[in-house]
């Protein structure tokens, strides 16, 4: 039974992380460890313990989130691994491998995710995927876990790269979106609050008509636009700034360079 859990790493999606189990139902004890931990008092005011002891951390936990950045998962790995063997892990570095971890630490059970800043209100999508020793049981665990963040789903590691490129960066991405709407507010008269919150809502609620299963995203589009009318003006402008080959670019560059990084980095072990 899982009742504490390690968040190594409690940076931008550790913190996250622990904010979403610290307020699970589950009430889970969490401990948050980071070099500044003098960063984490909005965290330790929500209930979750705060240190810079890795090893401690990991030794009180049943459960580990391994939240650095790929250039100082080797050195975490090898401070805690006496402390996580035996454990299950879930890691949210990207590029690094399953086999990584699993030469790095044999006796542990990986699960390797790609979670989104959007975890910060429980709306990340979070891929993941596990290594050979996971059980059944430790994925119903998983699963649960995963829950407080959002959405999630189990894929093949080979799809890791474009997850990254794509939901990974996904909101930079729409959030570029949303300001440049928020500007076409302000451009036509709208005070900027106003803008700024109505480009917000129309993005949410398109989501959600899709997420929901009541539209595709075509329908959504078709079911607003008229002959003659201002949808589709706008969307003329849309196709002509080449909107589609814009983000279709993004999400193909960002999954290129993760590809990219994983390869020197493998190169440089």
């Amino acid at each position: 039974m899982v009742e504490t859990i390690a968040v190594i790493g409690a940076g931008v999606i550790g913190g996250a992380i622990a904010r979403c189990l610290i307020k699970s139902p589950d009430s889970y004890r969490v401990i948050a460890t980071r070099r500044r931990i003098d960063r984490l008092g909005e965290l330790e005011s929500l209930g979750v313990e705060v240190t810079r002891d890795n090893v401690e951390a990991a030794k009180q936990a049943d459960l580990v989130f391994i939240c650095v950045k790929p250039g100082d998962i080797t050195g975490v790995l090898k401070e805690i691994a006496h402390e996580i063997d035996g454990k299950l892990v879930i890691s949210t570095a990207a590029i690094i491998s399953l086999d990584f971890y699993d030469t790095a630490v044999s006796g542990a059970r990986f699960v390797r995710t790609m979670p989104n800043v959007a975890a910060f209100v429980g709306e990340s999508f979070t891929a993941y995927s596990c290594n050979g020793r996971v059980t059944d049981e430790d994925k119903t665990v998983t699963k649960r876990l995963l829950d407080t963040m959002g959405q999630h789903q189990e894929v093949e590691e080979k799809y890791m790269d474009a997850i990254t490129g794509l939901s990974g960066s996904g909101p930079a991405y729409v959030a570029i979106v949303i300001e440049a709407l928020m500007y076409a507010g302000l451009k036509v008269g709208l005070p900027r609050e106003l803008s700024l919150h109505s480009s917000a809502q129309a993005v949410l609620g398109a989501a959600k008509l899709i997420l929901e299963g009541e539209l595709n995203a075509s329908q959504i589009k078709d079911a607003v636009t008229t002959p003659g009318g201002t949808t589709i003006e706008g969307i003329y402008q849309l196709e002509d700034g080449k909107l589609r080959t814009a983000l279709m670019n993004a999400v193909v560059a960002a999954t290129e360079k993760c590809a990219n990084i994983r390869y020197n980095w493998n190169n440089g072990q």
